[in-house]
């Protein structure tokens, strides 16, 4: 089968920090209403894709989050450095030697600088660096950068998506790369029993914001999360650090610090991939939360809840690295999860 790389591509690259989701936003309109029977935006800027299954009495959610991690404006100083905080987290020596572009009236490059290495202290050069430590180089004049870009503007990081032997590496991967998963979901889903929604929402990486407003107006009986997950096969890492590795398919949730997935769909989830003999591996993450936590929780009744979490290396960072064959059996596994919900006994046990 094979992924769609050239679509992933375009869905990495696309600018949309949390609450500045516009462009990505604009670009999953584009591509997912050929292939749903509705779609909506509701006021937080979340998108909901509904397809209509064999039965109403239950609903499934599946939400994928469109923002990535960025930076926002807050100074320009009397020389044009512009200043900036974060949205979402961010390990400081990450953005060393990092371009940049600044959306203001028209995109606008630049780098990030901190203080040189020629003149730091032998103090200096042994402290990590610090958020506050960098600045905003736009090569231009205080006048010059204020026609173009003003205190609030939204800041993205400036990578292009390549292939690198069997991976995809671009910045973004999380979660970029689970809303393709999604889409591509919704393209191929043939028939289904429960009517089913789609959503791709909005500032996940300051806090599930979309997707607790969005659980909590659909109520689902039934809720995926789609995000990348920490694959630390790495020089240097323990058995039990890994958490995930690459190739060796797409992982199923048990776990992370803000969700224990629901037992009988972390066991439903495993039947379906032996069943259509998809490679999986467990994922149990004592850090982070995914908006899986938003759909478990927010509906009125709450959601038998899990996820499907696609291995990547090098998170938060330009460098996202995951492996084609894991993001081609994450879509398998949710399509088939979905299509075949009615056949599992739901009770308790």
């Amino acid at each position: 089968m094979g992924i769609d790389v050239k679509l992933l591509k375009k869905i990495c690259e696309a600018p949309g920090v949390p609450g500045y989701e516009s462009r990505i936003r604009n670009l999953v309109l584009e591509e997912i209403e050929p292939l749903v029977d509705a779609v909506e935006v509701d006021n937080m800027g979340n998108v909901i894709a509904f397809k209509k299954g064999a039965s109403s009495e239950k609903r499934a959610m599946v939400a994928a989050h469109m923002d990535e991690i960025g930076f926002i404006v807050t100074h320009i100083d009397d020389q044009g450095f512009v200043r900036f905080t974060t949205l979402g987290g961010f390990d400081p020596k990450t953005l060393t030697a990092q371009r940049v572009i600044i959306h203001g009236k028209s995109d606008v490059m630049g780098v990030m600088g901190t203080k040189p290495v020629h003149v730091m202290s032998a103090e200096e050069k042994t402290k990590m660096p610090k958020i506050q430590d960098f600045y905003i180089d736009l090569g231009m004049s205080k006048s010059e950068v204020e026609k173009v870009i003003s205190v609030g503007n939204p800041i993205t990081r400036e990578r292009e998506l390549i292939e690198m032997g069997e991976c995809v590496n671009c910045k973004s991967i999380d979660n970029r790369v689970s809303v393709f998963v999604l889409i591509e979901t919704l393209r191929s889903i043939k028939k289904l029993p429960y009517d089913t929604y789609g959503v791709f929402t909005v500032q996940e990486e300051v806090g599930i914001r979309g997707a607790n407003v969005a659980a909590h107006t659909l109520d689902p009986d039934f809720g995926f999360g789609l995000d990348t997950t920490i694959a630390y096969d790495l020089p240097g890492a323990q058995a039990h650090e890994k958490v995930t590795s690459l190739g060796h398919g797409a992982a199923i949730k048990i776990m992370d610090a803000m969700t224990i997935c629901d037992y009988r769909m972390v066991d439903y989830m495993k039947d379906i991939a032996e069943k259509f003999m998809i490679k999986w591996q467990p994922e149990l993450l004592t850090a982070g939360g995914t908006d899986t936590a938003g759909i478990q929780r927010m509906g009125k009744r709450g959601a038998i809840s899990g996820a499907v979490s696609i291995p990547t290396r090098h998170l938060h960072q330009v460098i996202e690295m995951a492996h084609k064959e894991d993001i081609e059996g994450s879509i398998k596994l949710l399509k088939a999860c979905l299509e075949s919900l009615d056949q599992y006994d739901w009770a308790h046990r």
